[in-house]
This record gives C-alpha cells, structure tokens and sequence, in this order.
C-alpha cells in the first residue's frame, strides 16, 4: 500500500487558511481527511470523541506530553491544552491516507522537521498586515486590546513563511484557494 502524505497548513489568525482548506475538501479533487486533534477541554455539545478531538482529561494530556506522544501541542489558554497525537498521524499514512493538519504556525514548523519527506507545508499570509487588520476588524469579533494582540501576533508569525515549503498571498480568495489545490496535488501525486 503506498504511503500516505502529510500537507501542514499554517497561517496567522484572520489570514483564510480555513476558508481556503474548507473550500479545497469541498471541491473533493485532493483525497484527504483532516487529522483530529486532541484536548484538555471537556466536549461541547454534539461532540463526539475521536471525531470531533480526542478528549482527554488534565492528567492524560500531561502525562501524553511527557511520554513524547505527540507531535505537537501547545496550550492556547492557560491549562488549555491542544495537539496532534503521533499515533493518529502514523496510523493514518500507514494506511494511505492524506492527511492535512491546520496548525499554528510553530507547530507547522514543527511537524515539517519530523515529516520531512513525507510532509508538505504551506504558508498562507495576507497581502499586508494593513489588510489583515481589516479583514479582523471586519469580522467585527474583536475588541480593541485583542485587534492589537492579533496583529501583533501575525507580525511575528509572519516571520516564520521562509521555513514553509511554500508561501501563499491570500490577496484573492479564489486564486489562494487554486494555488493551494494546485501544490498540494502535485505533491501528492509525485
């Protein structure tokens, strides 16, 4: 069976890197499933465990941590913790199956240096942070203090984009969202 590959997607926050990997699955031309994340926060409602995230309780998530059980993680909120799980991701490829992970950006970093050369990544920026700014004040969920925190955020994500194998400016939705399909076909078909 041959090997499945791994396409890391990152961006900053406000950048489209959900909306372009949402539009990509829709399309159904590039066979992939989302890997399912893992986390310390109790299911909301019509969750489901294993499909929605693997929850687990404080003490698993640690002690997964310790035992170097996945491939990354970072805790967003204080004792809040999200990562990918190694065992989901090998499992996965093993079985031949693409598999796309929409990360942060030091966890797209990350994951490429342990998937190499089975791993694509892709670094989705905005054409400016004068656009970015208003695309999130657009969104209009934003208050000011967390406006700046965001922006300031992006402009230190952004200086990641050279450690990607490729780097997209979302300036038009629909050419990102082509560009995106386009690389990670022909990776995956080499």
């Amino acid at each position: 069976m041959k090997q499945g590959k791994l396409i890391i997607i990152s961006a900053p926050s406000g950048c489209g890197k959900s909306t372009i990997i949402n539009a990509i699955a829709q399309r159904g031309r590039v066979p992939f499933e989302f890997s399912v994340s893992a986390t310390n926060r109790a299911p909301r409602e019509g969750e489901t465990n294993g499909v929605n995230y693997h929850f687990l309780t404080d003490e698993e998530f640690k002690s997964r941590i310790a035992d170097g059980d996945f491939v990354e993680f970072e805790e967003v909120y204080p004792g809040r913790f999200y990562g990918t799980l190694k065992s989901e991701i090998e499992r996965r490829l093993a079985s031949g199956i693409n598999i796309v992970l929409d990360l942060d950006v030091k966890g797209g970093v990350n994951v490429k240096k342990m998937y190499s050369d089975s791993s694509l990544s892709i670094f989705i920026q905005p054409p400016s942070i004068e656009a970015l700014r208003d695309r999130l004040v657009n969104r209009g969920t934003e208050t000011p203090a967390s406006l700046a925190d965001r922006i300031g955020r992006a402009e230190y994500e952004l200086s990641f984009a050279p450690q990607f194998d490729v780097t997209i400016v979302n300036d038009d939705l629909t050419t990102a969202i082509n560009e995106a399909e386009a690389r990670i076909l022909s990776f995956i078909n080499a």
